[in-house]
């Protein structure tokens, strides 16, 4: 194996081994964003909870009860909406994250490999141009499939936006049915 070989080869290992720190960097970062915002609706639940159970305690017949109930879980679902919301939120932009260094990535293999077959056309013997006419042809392929699960992915993230749109609208609907009772 020549040096160039080793240098292209330590050379694409240290690109692997960026991209992976990057993933794991953002992955430890969203798992730290989500660990908060459950601390933060787990408190809210509990503060939430023993003031629900106070005003509870403190009825003084069943339709004074009932009433207490209705008005706590109100708020509780909005809240419960509200989380929802940042979780997807969240989800959301950590699946950004990942597939902008996975396109960056992609985008640098395609390029490095457009070159490599590029150059090895050029220096092919009589003939080679059928083995470099097929190595371009698997890329496109490649380029072409990779393409198609971009658009899938973003068409998943539409549907699933479209559904948390449908669930808060009607959520939205029901609770306001519920004040005007």
């Amino acid at each position: 194996m020549s040096n160039n070989n080793l240098d292209q080869l330590a050379a694409a290992q240290k690109a692997n081994a960026e991209v992976m720190t990057a993933l794991m960097r953002t992955a430890f970062e969203g798992m730290e964003k989500l660990a908060a915002l459950n601390m933060a609706a787990s408190r809210e639940f509990f503060n939430a909870s023993v003031s629900s159970a106070q005003q509870m305690m403190a009825a003084k017949d069943a339709q004074e009860l009932a009433k207490i109930n209705t008005e706590i879980s109100q708020p509780n679902v909005q809240k419960l909406m509200d989380y929802s919301r940042s979780v997807y939120d969240l989800v959301t932009q950590l699946q950004q994250q990942v597939t902008a260094v996975m396109d960056s990535q992609y985008n640098n293999f395609s390029k490095k490999a457009s070159a490599t077959i590029a150059q090895t056309s050029a220096q092919a013997p009589v003939g080679g141009d059928v083995f470099a006419a097929a190595m371009k042809s698997m890329l496109d392929a490649t380029n072409q499939a990779f393409g198609n699960m971009q658009n899938m992915a973003k068409q998943m993230t539409e549907i699933a936006d479209a559904n948390l749109q449908a669930a808060s609208s009607v959520t939205a609907k029901a609770v306001g049915a519920t004040k005007k009772k």
